[in-house]
């Protein structure tokens, strides 16, 4: 390989830096031939002063090496690091304090559920549509075998596990949105929930009327759908119209209005999609400034949904009912990847009160409850994770949202813990049931110390340390 060199006039705006042009000179002198590296000293020293040299502040003499010579350089260079994949911002209220909702037609199981879920008589349960008309809420204890084993281990005094926060809202009909049946009332409280439990009624029942006269859960899902999107698209197209109108004067050299068109543009992007493409916002692939502009709008079909189907309990025991092809053939259509449950509201309140072992007695038959299935399913839908301190006094589980960050999940604690952040010492709950104590965990250098960066993961034991 040779050198090229060519002076040449240049103004000072082509100046090239004197670090690029030391890496080429000693790239060079690393790939130069033996007749070169043999060269006496000062040749060499007179090689590597060949670069730049300011001549006056109107012109700079520049040594170029030849095309070749820096295409070989740059294959020699290290290949630059991958750009980071920037996080996605989930859809939904940015809070560790969610709810879900349990909606549906009326006789459809909704408050008997509600009721054998909270272990309560609290849902209004009757024989007619309406029976409810105020939401009522209960926090329903997420089943989790770590925090059991957790409680096993350090035999804490108090014992605080997860919990679900679910709200019983009164039955929707067709023309909801329109106000049928207190629907603008009804509709308000789905609105304030952050989550879904859809129930679907797949049972036959002469003493339980139907609203719509006969059992066809196809309809009512379709019902309950077409419902929430008629909402939306009141919702959506009175705040476009809003946002019109202030945005008529907008020009293109303000950052703020470029901000406002975005806006514009997106809410647009969501009226086409329930108008045009008829799909549940929360099925339609948002950017992160899109999603912040969704989730300013609360909207009903942008909250995730869990679809349980409620079967008569001989239906359950079998595991058959000519229903549940078709609705899953309906979710996959309409919903895909939407969790589908099928449960038995029926069995649910003959097992509550049976005690263990007589459970576990009809577990033999297959009567099991599916409580515990669809309350963790409601709680991941929500993308809510749990992280543990563990100690003699109490094993608590304490519940953030996926993603979230080292000191604001101490601050779920006390804000003092997020405010005063010093770092947090962190071991998963897998290390220390396969070292079988924290001090061995140390021991094998699993206890990490953790700062502000950290994002939870699911199962994480943790302690904090925060400043006076």
């Amino acid at each position: 390989m040779s050198l090229s060199i060519r002076f040449l006039q240049l103004s000072p705006s082509s100046f090239i830096s004197r670090s690029r042009t030391r890496y080429l000179q000693r790239a060079y002198l690393s790939t130069a031939s033996p007749s070169i590296k043999s060269r006496p000293s000062s040749a060499k020293h007179s090689l590597s002063k060949v670069g730049v040299f300011r001549l006056s502040d109107a012109s700079i003499r520049v040594a170029t090496f030849s095309s070749s010579f820096v295409n070989q350089v740059k294959k020699r260079m290290p290949p630059k690091k991958a750009a980071a994949a920037e996080k996605k911002v989930l859809l939904g209220r940015p809070s560790n304090n969610l709810k879900i909702g349990i909606v549906g037609l009326p006789n459809v199981g909704k408050s008997s559920f509600f009721n054998v879920l909270s272990n309560t008589d609290l849902g209004k349960a009757a024989n007619f549509p309406y029976a409810t008309i105020n939401p009522e809420e209960a926090r329903i204890p997420v089943p989790d075998a770590r925090f059991d084993w957790l409680c096993d281990l350090y035999k804490p005094a108090s014992k605080v596990p997860a919990f679900l926060t679910c709200i019983d809202i009164a039955g929707l009909t067709a023309g909801a949105s329109t106000g049928a049946g207190l629907g603008n009332s009804f509709l308000s409280h789905v609105r304030a929930v952050d989550g879904i439990f859809q129930v679907v009624r797949a049972f036959d029942d002469s003493e339980v009327i139907h609203v719509e006269g006969d059992v066809n859960p196809l309809r009512d899902m379709e019902i309950i759908q077409t419902e929430l999107r008629l909402k939306d698209i009141e919702w959506v197209e009175k705040h476009l119209e809003g946002l019109k109108k202030t945005g008529r004067a907008l020009n293109s050299t303000s950052l703020a209005d470029k901000a406002k068109k975005e806006e514009i543009a997106t809410v647009e992007r969501v009226l086409h999609a329930l108008t045009e493409e008829k799909r549940d916002v929360r099925k339609v692939d948002w950017n992160n400034k899109e999603v912040d502009v969704v989730n300013g709008l609360q909207l009903l079909t942008a909250k995730p949904v869990t679809y349980l189907v409620n079967l008569s309990e001989k239906d359950f025991i079998r595991k058959k009912n000519k229903w549940l092809p078709k609705i899953k053939g309906w979710i996959d259509e309409n919903n895909p990847g939407d969790p589908l449950i099928p449960f038995s509201v029926a069995l649910e309140e003959r097992l509550q009160p049976l005690s263990d072992e007589e459970k576990a007695e009809e577990a033999k038959t297959g009567a099991v409850s599916a409580l515990g299935r669809i309350t963790t399913a409601g709680y991941a839908s929500l993308e809510l994770i749990r992280y543990f301190t563990c100690g003699p006094d109490e094993v608590r589980a304490w519940t953030i949202r996926r993603g979230t960050k080292a000191p604001q999940a101490a601050g779920v604690i006390h804000s003092d813990f997020e405010n005063k952040f010093v770092c947090g010492e962190i071991m998963s709950y897998d290390d220390l049931k396969e070292y079988g104590s924290e001090s061995n965990v140390k021991a094998a250098g699993k206890l990490r110390q953790q700062g502000k960066p950290y994002e939870m993961v699911d199962g994480d034991i943790a302690y904090w340390k925060s400043g006076a």
